[in-house]
């Protein structure tokens, strides 16, 4: 055991880049996967609807802890070697692609149907109707959710250190261990994700107040 000391906070802090980059490449990920999985639920086609909304239900009715070792153990069942920082990635990746999927599918459909007749009379095709017309509007009414979903993925990166990726969390369990000095850590631990996550959370809500503003 040894004392807690200049080192060994620069240690804890100095994972913070980790926590950002994570986040940043799932938060990547999810939005490719999350744009497919909107445009599939709202698609005329009847199948791809379905299996999107599959997919939503697997991935918002299961742990991210569980989804995480999933995505660390299995691809070992047929030779695949994935470290855990892969394994992270592609976990938080998958989990985030469900929940803006969903976002994003709502902000689709709350834009007025009378936008979707008029594009449809102006003979656009879906495509066209969705990129020139839809997306456009349902983008605004979607970023407040979208921001405060972003902080909730900062905030779920902390289980990727149940599979070793040593970001904010695992460096602060690393240190502790060594110095067992919980209460002082995990309090440093906490201020840097308030830090991190606050200015987000203050925008989010900022932005909302402008739509509801606007609305009226």
């Amino acid at each position: 055991m040894r004392e807690l000391g200049p080192n060994e906070i620069l240690f804890i802090l100095a994972a913070v880049r980790w926590t950002l980059l994570l986040s940043l490449v799932a938060f990547i990920g999810g939005a490719l996967g999350g744009l497919l999985i909107a445009l599939a639920r709202t698609s005329e086609l009847k199948w791809l609807r379905l299996l999107a909304n599959g997919y939503i239900k697997l991935f918002q009715g299961t742990p991210l802890l569980m989804q995480l070792f999933l995505a660390f153990f299995v691809p070992g069942l047929f030779g695949w070697s994935v470290d855990p920082w892969m394994a992270a990635a592609i976990g938080l990746s998958l989990h985030a692609s469900a929940f803006l999927g969903e976002i994003w599918r709502g902000a689709i459909e709350v834009v007025p149907r009378g936008q979707w007749e008029a594009a449809t009379s102006l003979g656009l095709r879906y495509w066209p109707k969705m990129a020139l017309v839809i997306a456009p509007q349902a983008v605004r009414i979607a970023i407040p959710p979208t921001i405060g979903f972003l902080v909730q993925l900062i905030k779920g990166t902390s289980l990727a250190s149940i599979i070793g990726f040593v970001e904010l969390t695992r460096a602060a369990q690393v240190i502790n261990n060594a110095t067992f000095r919980p209460f002082t850590i995990f309090a440093l631990v906490a201020v840097v994700y308030y830090i991190i996550c606050r200015p987000l959370s203050a925008y989010s809500k900022r932005m909302e107040q402008k739509l509801q503003v606007a609305a009226r």
